[in-house]
């Protein structure tokens, strides 16, 4: 019997409003769910656990999604697939983090279903 070990999806955000109900959209849909409310945290979760997805905000305190993600792509280990979820939607933002390396740019607010597809998208088995 081959059992498929769950996938892993780490939120990096300081708004416990959002993040509260999208670890339990996550969790519904099947997934590990950690959670981080600062940059700092965020990486030291990414190190420990190491989760397959972190959905990462842009604008937190004590280290900014930017530089959460420069560290993240910088990493020798298998770096995690990253989704952006950010209130800054002006187009320079998204051109910023595709550029270094993010899956996906989801501006806020969205709707969490689309959210979580992009999570299935992302984490569907090859």
């Amino acid at each position: 019997m081959n059992i498929t070990p769950q996938k892993r999806v780490l939120i990096i955000d300081d708004d416990e409003g959002l993040t509260e109900p999208l670890q339990m959209a996550m969790e519904a849909a099947g997934y590990e769910v950690l959670v981080a409310h600062d940059g700092n945290e965020g990486l030291m979760k990414i190190e420990r656990d190491a989760p397959d997805l972190v959905l990462l905000d842009l604008v937190m305190p004590r280290r900014s999604g930017f530089a959460v993600l420069d560290t993240i792509t910088n990493y020798k280990q298998r770096a995690p697939r990253i989704i952006m979820v950010t209130g800054n939607s002006e187009p320079k933002y998204r051109e910023l983090a595709l550029d270094r390396g993010v899956d996906r740019f989801i501006p806020k607010p969205y709707h969490i279903e689309d959210l979580v597809e992009a999570v299935n998208e992302l984490l569907k088995p090859d």
